[in-house]
């Protein structure tokens, strides 16, 4: 190709279709950790584990492509993902995912039920990490152990109430220290969240969900209103990236389904919203409008000047 012509939209399709997706997510992280403001230390960072599926890359002899994203709770930026094998779950890639991260000394994990495993406790004690794990009935033992404990005789470590989408949300959390009778390795206090919803038109009617939770940070190092924000910070994972990336961007109608197209432009969006992020950015889809309306925008947000 001569240095004057432009590639074309075939050829950046292909080359997007041939692209190693893990490659490039690492890739981007570094060029937005390069752009944080944040410090390089890891204490007190808390990353997310979770996992969405590319619905739109489904086709007639396949099923729909499935990623897993590892993504910094404050910042709201992904520092890994990884394709999930159809033929297995979200629990086989834990590791590998986060082997993406160089340094997870003193990082706090959040994570679903999904991963209430103990291996995954055992490799993020190798790592230096910490965890706190949503626990339900896929651990049936472990989950009778916690509905158990005597938390009629726990006062309220912290209460919040929140307001948005219409309803009217009431959180509460308490904490006990374990000493014996959760079987669980490395498990130093249990959690019980309790969340009542109402919605603005029905004041009368109330909702109430129980969850449990486990963790291996010790009173001293962390205090419960952390705890909570850790956890608050873990479930709006889904907000600021999953849904950004349905609603704003509409991933799951994209038809790219040949190669690892899916997964690769999963993580050209990451990045994107990931880029804004960092520029103090909360509504995406303005941030979005406001670039497209003048092209030296966008590069300036890219540093290309």
């Amino acid at each position: 190709m001569t240095a004057d012509r432009r590639p074309s939209e075939a050829m950046i399709r292909r080359l997007l279709q041939a692209m190693d997706p893990q490659l490039l997510t690492a890739a981007i992280s570094v060029w937005l950790a390069g752009r944080a403001t944040a410090t390089t230390s890891t204490a007190g960072r808390a990353i997310a584990i979770d996992g969405k599926t590319l619905r739109g890359s489904r086709n007639t002899e396949t099923a729909a492509r499935h990623t897993m994203t590892a993504c910094d709770q404050a910042t709201g930026v992904v520092q890994a993902s990884i394709d999930v094998d159809g033929k297995t779950n979200e629990i086989t890639p834990f590791a590998p995912l986060l082997d993406q991260i160089s340094d997870l000394r003193d990082t706090v994990i959040t994570a679903d039920a999904l991963h209430c495993q103990r291996e995954h406790v055992t490799y993020l004690a190798q790592r230096g990490a910490h965890w706190i794990l949503t626990v339900k009935g896929n651990q049936p033992h472990l989950h009778a152990q916690l509905t158990t404990l005597l938390w009629r005789a726990v006062p309220e470590a912290t209460r919040d109430t929140d307001r948005g989408h219409g309803r009217r949300e009431i959180r509460s959390l308490k904490i006990l220290t374990i000493s014996t009778g959760i079987d669980f390795p490395r498990a130093a206090q249990a959690i019980q969240i309790r969340r009542r919803r109402r919605r603005l038109d029905q004041p009368k009617r109330f909702t109430t969900e129980t969850v449990y939770a486990i963790t291996d940070l010790r009173v001293h190092q962390a205090k419960p209103a952390q705890l909570a924000s850790w956890i608050r910070g873990h479930w709006s994972i889904e907000n600021k990236i999953h849904w950004v990336r349905d609603v704003t961007y509409d991933e799951d109608r994209s038809q790219i389904r040949t190669g690892t197209g899916p997964e690769v432009m999963a993580a050209l969006r990451n990045a994107a919203i990931g880029a804004l992020r960092l520029t103090g950015v909360t509504n995406i889809a303005a941030a979005n409008r406001h670039h497209a309306r003048d092209s030296t925008r966008p590069l300036a947000l890219l540093g290309i000047t």
